[in-house]
């Protein structure tokens, strides 16, 4: 492949620089911050040790095969979307492509979220413009849901654990007003994707009349490609599909983040309203994370049982890494087993999300 073509633009490299400048000074303050409160509670590393070495891993066990489990909810929903465009796509593909993918997003960061699409459209012979679209309604899926889930569950703790410490009260405080306008807006994006794809596509051909015909030929493949994702979401039947795999989906990671905390007898106590917080809190901390280490997942996570359900330190950030390792970690070796039944190496997936990001 010629350089010119993989190499980013000097614009994007400089947003990306912006971006992990960001995430790395997110994660230093809040490294900062449990540093400090585990100087000034006297951390033990021993308690730790054995808190991880006491969970059961039965449960453990569990919580890792109803993650594997959410993958293949997520791939039958991503068929949903894939059919109307692709009749003879393969489930298996798509599932192979969704475990590769996430393992990919595991090793590289967020930028592996490019791969998955990738692999899934070319595995069905659609473009890949299509697939990120239906990426992105999937994206306003599980946004829809988490938040909706996360501001009920905020609003009843608040009221059920009203001593919380300083660094969450200014998140409950605002966290129902910020949930409010967030699915809203989510939610006006949907409606317009799923509701007005064919007429937002004419519009915008409409509008850009006055390009050039070889700027304007190039632009309507780019734009119908985008569109054809869309599509599949625009019958009534479709949409109750799309819910419905993605009410199931969260109720699959609920049952996972369930039986992580039921490894522990100190979390086997919370409820759903306080696993539902959990997830949150979880959710939202994985937007900030290093490629192959997390960060942001488990320093949310351990903030929300340490401050919030007032666990030891240790505890909390044993629950934590376990989670994460079971949740997150869990899927790279079935990804990697894929990767090479697919006749893939990392180097390659690397090499993916180089030339889809370029």
């Amino acid at each position: 492949m010629d350089n010119s073509e993989s190499a980013p633009a000097p614009g994007r490299s400089r947003h990306y620089r912006a971006g992990l400048w960001l995430t790395l000074a997110l994660l230093a303050f809040a490294a900062w911050y449990l540093y400090r409160r585990a100087a000034g509670a006297g951390f033990e590393m021993d308690h730790f040790l054995r808190s991880v070495a006491s969970a059961d891993w039965r449960w453990l066990a569990a919580a890792w095969l109803f993650t594997m489990l959410s993958y293949y909810v997520r791939a039958v929903r991503w068929m949903v979307m894939l059919k109307p465009i692709a009749p003879g796509a393969s489930r298996a593909a798509v599932f192979r492509a969704t475990a590769i993918g996430f393992s990919a997003v595991y090793l590289f960061g967020r930028p592996g979220e490019l791969v998955r699409p990738y692999l899934i459209a070319r595995s069905s012979g659609v473009s890949f413009l299509s697939q990120m679209a239906a990426w992105l309604l999937e994206r306003i899926y599980d946004t829809l849901i988490v938040l909706a889930l996360f501001g009920y569950s905020l609003a009843a703790v608040v009221q059920t654990h009203p001593a919380v410490g300083p660094t969450l009260q200014w998140i409950l405080e605002r966290g129902a007003l910020i949930t409010g306008i967030a699915c809203s807006i989510c939610f006006g994006a949907l409606l317009a994707l799923q509701l007005y794809a064919s007429r937002l596509e004419a519009r915008i051909l409409d509008a850009l009349g006055f390009l050039k015909a070889h700027h304007h030929e190039r632009v309507v493949r780019i734009v119908r490609a985008v569109v054809d994702g869309l599509r599949s979401a625009q019958c009534p039947k479709a949409t109750s599909l799309l819910v419905l795999w993605s009410a199931l989906e969260w109720f699959v990671i609920y049952l996972c983040f369930f039986a992580v905390l039921q490894a522990f007898p100190d979390t086997a106590r919370l409820g759903p309203v306080e696993i539902l917080t959990y997830i949150g809190f979880v959710a939202f901390g994985s937007l900030v994370q290093v490629p192959g280490l997390g960060g942001g997942f488990q320093i949310g996570a351990t903030l929300v049982l340490n401050e919030l359900f007032h666990l030891p330190l240790e505890l909390a950030a044993s629950v934590a890494l376990l989670t994460w390792v079971v949740t997150l970690v869990g899927v790279v070796p079935v990804g990697a087993g894929l990767a090479f039944y697919e006749g893939l190496s990392w180097r390659s997936i690397l090499e993916i999300e180089k030339e889809t990001s370029a």
